[in-house]
């Protein structure tokens, strides 16, 4: 399988080639199936390698990090593909009721043909092979372009689904933004988009254009709430994962924390001690994962020295030397205490480990600071009174909660993910993906009469049935 080179002639011609082969010979169930469990069997093969290119890209990322977050959650999703499939695929029977008996209606899952796929660099491969797992499933075919800012990962993918899959079946393309802005303007079937709410824009925009239906999954800035009965230890605990885990650079991270404000000062502390607890004085830092780029890098410094510059708290909660942090891309956990709108760091993602907190007055102030911003990817309430958590989940729209831990709903396959609104559009994961990979065909047999013939004039043959079925 070889990249392809124009962003323009020879996307065309690729994306003609599989439309042909798929129309040529639609994959069945058997087919489906195979492909699946060659593609796990190859994946579990290589994870070591995989490990090793996201660490060459990222300079340093933890092995457990990337086989947890890039290894099982692909292998599980396989699984619940591979667990479900044949039921998917089976008609679902509708009732015609009795005006049309004795027809009968199903709801076939039709695959729509070619899914594109962008995927990211955070999670380089679990965000690519999920969706084209589902796609494959969903019995599509699949063009791939993984990040350019993951040239190691990027190169192990081509490498893995060459292995597995024919060139007329899956194909990946490599290359720069305008590889990738050629990719969004094809005329595919389905795209699913994982990036920036900013870059989600102009793919929705170069979509358009031929009316692509699209699952754009976006990020934003997710809260989380701690409510006055949740003790700080626990709440600490989970933040820390959900922010450090991938050196925060995570679509779904908690981007700010709202507490009750008499307890500010003792999240912090409890924050410091949970960094001294997993990764002591960075000594090593063999488990905490580095920025991608100098560029990231530098947009995180930026945010610090923004709210240094308005006067706000800066905490690192570790101390690295500065020169270690530059060299090595290795950026401390850090909190900005109370930052207002204004700053930079409340007016775009984070995507790192720093993590605004921010106290309130009374809980209907905390929901009040959500509601006034877009609707974000992910929801953290921290609260073991069911009232209060229902009062936050009752007034808030967000793309996914987890309840009084972090992260962990986009790890459950049968819970669709997705965003809404400036978060994103559509959902996959499990069932979600198969559906929004397929065209939900409506099928209706008409057998021993024709209902048609109600509506076929002269209708004063049928004006007294017409009377008795509209009451």
């Amino acid at each position: 399988m070889n990249a392809v080179g124009s962003p323009d002639q020879d996307l065309q011609v690729t994306l003609a080639r599989l439309r042909q082969a798929w129309m040529d010979k639609r994959p069945d169930h058997a087919q489906r199936r195979d492909d699946l469990q060659r593609l796990r069997a190859a994946f579990k093969a290589r994870i070591g390698q995989m490990s090793d290119a996201i660490a060459a890209d990222f300079g340093h990322r933890s092995r457990h990090e990337s086989v947890i977050a890039d290894g099982m959650t692909v292998t599980g999703e396989i699984d619940h593909l591979l667990a479900h499939l044949r039921g998917w695929m089976k008609p679902e029977r509708v009732g015609v009721g009795w005006r049309f008996w004795p027809a009968r209606a199903q709801v076939r899952a039709v695959p729509v043909g070619v899914v594109g796929v962008i995927s990211p660099w955070n999670y380089p491969v679990n965000l690519a092979l999920v969706p084209l797992a589902t796609a494959i499933a969903a019995g599509n075919h699949v063009l791939l372009k993984p990040s350019e800012h993951t040239p190691q990962t990027s190169a192990f993918l081509q490498s893995l689904l060459a292995e597995v899959f024919p060139p007329e079946r899956v194909r990946v393309v490599q290359g720069d933004a305008g590889v990738a802005a050629a990719f969004s303007a094809l005329p595919l079937d389905h795209l699913v988009f994982t990036g920036s709410t900013t870059v989600g824009r102009k793919v929705m925009a170069a979509a358009a254009q031929h009316l692509t239906p699209l699952t754009l999954e976006l990020g934003g800035k997710s809260p989380a709430v701690v409510a006055t009965d949740y003790p700080l230890e626990a709440a600490a605990a989970r933040l820390a994962t959900g922010k450090w885990f991938n050196a925060g650079q995570t679509c779904i991270a908690p981007d700010y924390v709202l507490v009750d404000a008499g307890r500010v000062d003792a999240l912090v502390q409890a924050l410091r001690e949970q960094v001294g607890a997993r990764y002591g004085n960075f000594d090593d830092a063999s488990d905490y994962s580095r920025i991608i780029n100098d560029a990231q890098f530098a947009r995180l410094k930026g945010y610090v020295s923004d709210a240094r510059a308005r006067g706000l708290q800066v905490v690192e909660l570790a101390q690295i030397d500065a020169e270690r942090q530059r060299r090595e891309r290795l950026f401390p956990p850090t909190v900005i205490l109370q930052p207002g709108d204004d700053a930079t760091v409340m007016q775009e993602e984070i995507f790192g480990p720093i993590l605004p907190v921010r106290g309130y007055r009374t809980l209907d102030d905390a929901i009040a600071t959500i509601n006034g911003r877009d609707r974000p990817l992910a929801l953290y309430p921290f609260s073991h009174d069911a009232a209060t958590v229902e009062k936050i989940l009752g007034r808030t729209v967000s793309g996914g909660v987890t309840v009084n831990d972090t992260l962990l709903h986009f790890a459950i396959n049968g819970l669709p993910f997705g965003g809404v609104g400036a978060s994103g559009m559509g959902a996959y994961h499990g069932r979600a993906g198969f559906d929004a990979m397929s065209k939900r065909l409506p099928v209706l047999w008409q057998t021993k009469r024709a209902g048609s013939d109600l509506l076929r004039p002269p209708y004063s043959k049928v004006a007294k049935f017409i009377d008795f079925i509209s009451r």
